[in-house]
């Protein structure tokens, strides 16, 4: 059967995301694998979220709340702001495709940094827009001059990542200053914060405090990451009332599951768990720096949960070989870096594992 479907479409190379680790232990035939490709968190989800959902499992045949009432009044106690302000997600991945429906006509142009989240040329070119690609400095930080030398009279977003997802690099408020105060009226600004709860720098921009200054600021945030809620796909953006009205008009009604909404709310109380879970990946990110340099290989400088290594050899390869020994990475070829393998942070003995199996792989010595 024939469809008729846009070239703009058809153009689209799908997502691809980490390998899960059943089908690694199905293909190879191992057991105890351990899997550091997709930024999630190695102690599990919050365990004030899981009682939770346990509490709520017998009201399954009812729908959700389509307003998402209870999650909505808590995030906006906590975060400062009206609930009227927030759009409630499948993850903050549908959010940037809802922001996209909603900002975006064919012919028009969203700007992104490159490399940078996948999901926003992707969403861009399901609408028929234009990406505008932006290269990033050499140091791997955005380059927020050359995106504002972009902007052109169909320019009607821009993404920033912030920490950048694959390079974890952040970008500072008083840059971000400059380039909102400089930026054309009518661009929307969209910084996604999946990763901001790992930031160390404390000169790092939070897109909430713009927003409430007054710029043209959306932000986007995650349970997916620090409340290891990343299989209920719950996420959120701050914007505009406005805007967020605008929004409310083609998201669908139940797009925030029971699940998702009872545990993202209780989550949000379990700042124990947010804690250990910082504490973590701050403490592991030490080790695999320290450890990984000993064996001669270069790490870049991250403010996530996740950092990229140059392998020096082919990063497709490395990714196979590192399979074969039960640990999944993320090769970086995608992103334009053949010879770049990325991980998250782990468990310890995770961390551990990764190391030797790295060194096994390169054939390297391990740390000393």
């Amino acid at each position: 059967m024939d469809f008729i479907v846009p070239d703009y479409i058809q153009s689209i190379e799908p997502y691809e995301p980490g390998k899960p680790i059943e089908e690694l232990e199905r293909d190879y035939g191992i057991q105890d694998s351990i899997k550091l490709a997709s930024n999630e968190n190695p102690l599990g989800p919050s365990p004030k979220a899981l009682l939770a959902i346990k509490s709520i499992m017998k009201d399954l045949h009812r729908y959700p709340d389509g307003g998402g009432y209870k999650l909505l009044d808590k995030l906006a106690a906590n975060l400062a702001v009206s609930p009227e302000t927030i759009i409630l997600g499948n993850g903050s991945d549908e959010v940037i495709g809802l922001l996209s429906r909603t900002l975006l006509a064919p012919g028009d142009e969203a700007i992104m940094p490159q490399p940078s989240f996948l999901m926003y040329d992707i969403t861009v070119r399901g609408v028929g827009a234009e990406a505008i690609k932006v290269p990033l400095k050499t140091d791997m930080t955005l380059d927020l001059e050359a995106i504002l030398g972009r902007v052109s009279q169909r320019t009607r977003i821009i993404f920033l990542c912030n920490p950048n997802n694959p390079t974890g690099t952040v970008f500072s408020s008083s840059d971000l200053t400059i380039f909102l105060k400089e930026l054309p009226s009518g661009v929307t600004v969209v910084i996604d914060e999946a990763y901001i709860e790992f930031v160390r720098d404390p000169n790092c921009a939070h897109g909430l405090e713009f927003f409430k200054s007054g710029f043209p600021v959306v932000t986007l945030r995650t349970f997916s990451k620090i409340y290891g809620l990343a299989g209920l796909r719950i996420g959120y953006g701050v914007m505009p009332s406005r805007l967020a009205n605008l929004i409310h008009r083609i998201r669908q009604p139940f797009n925030a599951g029971t699940l998702a909404q009872v545990g993202a709310t209780a989550a949000l109380d379990d700042e124990e768990f947010l804690i250990k879970t910082v504490t973590l990946v701050h403490s592991g990110l030490d080790y695999l720096f320290e450890a990984i340099g000993k064996m001669g290989l270069h790490c870049f400088p991250t403010q996530a949960n996740f950092f990229l290594i140059d392998v020096q050899e082919d990063a497709d390869a490395v990714f196979e070989g590192m399979l074969a020994e039960g640990v999944i990475v993320r090769s970086m070829r995608s992103y334009g870096y053949p010879h770049y393998i990325r991980i998250n942070v782990g468990l310890p003995h995770e961390n551990e594992r990764f190391v030797a199996a790295l060194a096994k792989v390169l054939n390297l010595n391990g740390p000393i």
